[in-house]
């Protein structure tokens, strides 16, 4: 069980690496604090009552107080970012006891234990603001949505903004390969099949091959292997948590894994070929992505068919228009990844796209 006292706000010193505090003299609980601070590898301190080390109570990022030290410390200096924990689940006086040292959640194990893991693991991390998550989807087969996916992540780096490029199409052939990457030493989906509860965000930076400046996530070459959802959660998440940009390329259906992706998405760009026939099938894929994406928007592709232009198809499918995405010369084979030449119109589109979304100063 964990249940808020205040709005799930940060400690002040929270966003900066730092080892968590445990005040507690319960030998039992500790046993399981100290369990859940390797889990989430993060090294605490621990005293039996406020640290007498000058500011240490103040500026720790978690506070962990065990229900049997609550009244110890009643008279310390109310700060955020203070857990109640016990193990009680029918002691209605935790509460009262929450507010009297200004508590912002009170936890019982072992029900929270998953939840204070991933609290713990976010201090351990550093964790600051997440990545912008922008997901792009074809409106019609051969759209041109990997390599929109890949310029913005190749420009996003380029900016010196850290960056993750995930390949959520498992049919798609795989994004190092459109990268010119499909030999880089580093992890690929496969690897994760298994990942369950929380991924550390630092891990999964430092096992993923790193090209072009950013770090990308595609298939291997070998037998299909089915992701579960709850994988693809885990990894996004973690991803998401090292700030900057992420950049998913999506398929055009829509199952639990993607399902998944899409719940973290904050901008969805929808590559639609300038072709009446592009434009009906496109329909179809803004009916479905648009029921989840809150922020879908149509990127267009020329050249154009007669009587079309880029608003125009804009208005048909009922999204804001996100711009026209330039074609580049000598792609995919002219030696460099699609947005790899800095002045060139996709890696100028890709640059503007950034400056409008606001990504702001989130670089690595």
């Amino acid at each position: 069980m964990a249940g808020a006292i205040t709005d799930d706000r940060a400690s002040a010193a929270e966003g900066r690496q730092g080892r968590p505090l445990i005040v507690t003299e319960d030998v039992e609980l500790l046993d399981d604090l100290l369990r859940l601070c390797a889990a989430a590898g993060a090294r605490p301190e621990v005293h039996h009552g406020v640290p007498e080390g000058r500011g240490r109570w103040e500026t720790a990022p978690l506070v962990l107080v065990g229900d049997d030290a609550a009244r110890r410390l009643r008279g310390a200096a109310r700060r955020r970012g203070v857990v109640l924990v016990g193990k009680d689940q029918d002691d209605s006086g935790v509460w009262q006891r929450a507010v009297e040292i200004g508590a912002d959640h009170v936890l019982m194990l072992p029900d929270g234990e998953q939840w204070l893991v991933d609290r713990i693991a976010d201090v351990a991390e550093g964790v600051g603001r997440p990545a912008l998550t922008v997901g792009v989807i074809g409106g019609r087969g051969g759209a041109g949505a990997s390599t929109l996916a890949c310029a913005l992540a190749v420009t996003s780096a380029r900016e010196g903004r850290r960056t993750l490029l995930v390949d959520a199409d498992p049919l798609g052939g795989g994004l190092d390969v459109l990268l010119g990457g499909e030999s880089a030493e580093g992890l690929r989906w496969p690897a994760f099949a298994a990942s369950r509860g929380r991924v550390g965000g630092g891990a999964l930076e430092e096992s993923l091959p790193e090209l072009h400046s950013l770090r990308v996530l595609s298939w291997d070459r070998g037998d299909a292997v089915a992701v579960p959802p709850q994988a693809v959660r885990a990894v996004l998440a973690a991803g998401r948590r090292r700030g900057g940009a992420v950049v998913v390329d999506l398929p055009r259906r829509i199952d639990e894994g993607v399902a998944e992706a899409l719940a973290q998405i904050d901008l969805g760009l929808l590559v639609v070929p300038a072709e009446l026939r592009a434009v009906a099938a496109a329909s179809r894929v803004a009916s479905a992505f648009g029921m989840v994406l809150r922020d879908l928007r149509v990127a267009v592709r020329g050249p154009y068919a007669p009587g079309l232009d880029d608003h125009e198809i804009a208005r048909l499918l009922g999204l804001p228009l996100a711009g026209e995405v330039p074609a580049e010369a000598g792609l995919p084979d002219g030696g460099k990844p699609p947005g790899g030449i800095p002045r060139g119109p996709l890696a100028r589109f890709c640059e503007g796209f950034w400056e409008r979304v606001a990504v702001g100063d989130e670089h690595g």
